[in-house]
């Protein structure tokens, strides 16, 4: 029983909430309380928590001598010996194998996406996460797709190409973030836990998050003007400040509160940003369905 509750631990549960950006493409095609829709990305949701787990535990296994040293991570399951290496391989190719037959049964455009998400992921896990730059724009392309996979399980008419740039954008401000926690917390012991950090700088990473920042806040703007598959009377606009409190409040965070951690994780500690996000779906959903 120790055995399954540290490879379920493994498999990282609060990670998964990254992967409701797959719901992109039902709410905003407007066929949210289509039940047979829901019902697919429902679906399609817990499959890419699955194989989200898949890629956490292969990680854990590659950076495993690294995450020994790490404050933080040194507490996971594998590193901290509370289940065997090989133990968690036979069971994330087990895991690996039922969820990509599951998503090509699903749908098959959803099986290539995911498939896609995991060689990517695989990428990033040996190679990708070591070339400075190249590390972030992988994490990005892994939440673009997630969204993407959405998009067949709904057979979406009116979902808006604006959306996978708000995605993008919104995926570097992350991937950045994240790189200027572990920079913050390390310290000098950086580079040691991951090769990359030994060439970012925080002036680098805070000129780079504030360039993203104001690019996330114009592109979001015109995507409520100019998208066409939004209501006429503009009311999406109304969403704007939302957009620009959550960013400016995790600005905040890091900056004045000296937060380390990476705006997902924000989400489940800090109240206001989770308050600020909670309106912002709220409204999103009254302008689509009530508006």
């Amino acid at each position: 029983m120790e055995s399954f509750v540290a490879l379920f631990k493994t498999l990282r549960p609060k990670q998964w909430t990254k992967n409701v950006f797959i719901f992109a493409a039902l709410v905003f095609d407007k066929k949210l309380f289509d039940g047979h829709y829901l019902g697919q990305t429902v679906i399609g949701f817990v499959l890419f928590c699955l194989i989200s787990g898949v890629v956490y535990t292969i990680n854990d296994l590659v950076d495993l001598e690294k995450d020994r040293q790490h404050p933080k991570k040194r507490e996971r399951p594998l590193a901290a010996g509370q289940i065997r290496p090989r133990t968690a391989l036979v069971a994330v190719i087990i895991l690996g194998l039922g969820t990509i037959w599951g998503a090509f049964w699903l749908d098959a455009v959803f099986g290539i996406i995911l498939l896609g998400y995991l060689a990517l992921q695989l990428a990033y896990s040996f190679k990708l996460k070591n070339i400075v730059l190249l590390d972030v724009l992988a994490i990005a392309a892994g939440f673009v797709l997630r969204v993407g996979a959405g998009v067949p399980l709904v057979r979406a008419e009116r979902f808006s190409p604006w959306l996978y740039i708000c995605m993008t954008l919104g995926a570097l401000f992350l991937g950045l973030s994240k790189r200027r926690g572990e920079l913050v917390l390390l310290e000098e012991n950086a580079g040691n836990h991951r090769e990359v950090l030994r060439e970012y700088t925080l002036p680098l990473l805070d000129q780079l998050i504030s360039a993203i920042t104001a690019s996330i806040i114009l592109a979001y703007t015109l995507y409520t003007f100019l998208a066409t598959n939004l209501p006429d009377n503009h009311l999406m606009m109304l969403t704007v400040p939302f957009v620009i409190y959550e960013l400016f409040r995790y600005l905040y965070l890091i900056h004045v509160k000296g937060s380390t951690l990476p705006p997902d994780e924000v989400l489940l500690t800090d109240r206001p940003f989770f308050i600020g996000l909670l309106l912002w779906g709220v409204t999103v959903l009254g302008i689509f369905y009530w508006g």
